[in-house]
Order: C-alpha cells, then structure tokens, then sequence
C-alpha cells in the first residue's frame, strides 16, 4: 500500500501568508487608486480577503503558541525524569 503523508513546515506555512498578505495588498493599492472603481461588491471581497488574512494569521500564531507549549511541557518533564 502506497500511503502519501502531507508534510507542512514552519517555512511553508510563513511563505505562504505573506504571499497572502502581498496578494490584499496588491488589491488594496489598485483598489485606493482608481477609486471611482470601487463598487461595493469589490470593497466587499476586499474586506473578506483581509478577514481571511488576519484568521490566518491568528492561526498561525495559535499554532505557534501549541507547539512552544509541548516543547516546555517537554523540557519540564525532562527535568523533574
């Protein structure tokens, strides 16, 4: 049986939300400079990609915060074994 397992790094996960976070940036500035092209239907998906962003983010940071927990709960054990 031929199992593949998806690997993520910490390297991939950053590279990712900053490609992200260039993307709304990217829309914001054309957006801010043709302003009388901003319909409320573009302000919207603009306001629901920097929603998406900052849930990435948070997530991320979440992430990140788990993983530095196991590595002092792991240390602690270490210590007291």
């Amino acid at each position: 049986m031929n199992e593949r397992w998806a690997s993520l790094s910490f390297s991939s996960l950053i590279k990712g939300y900053s490609a992200l976070q260039s993307k709304i940036i990217k829309q914001v500035k054309a957006l801010s400079s043709n302003i009388s092209s901003a319909t409320p239907g573009k302000f919207l998906l603009l306001q629901f990609g920097m929603s998406q962003v900052t849930q990435v983010g948070e997530s991320i940071s979440n992430l990140i915060s788990q993983v530095n927990s196991m590595i002092n709960n792991s240390v602690r054990n270490q210590k007291s074994g």
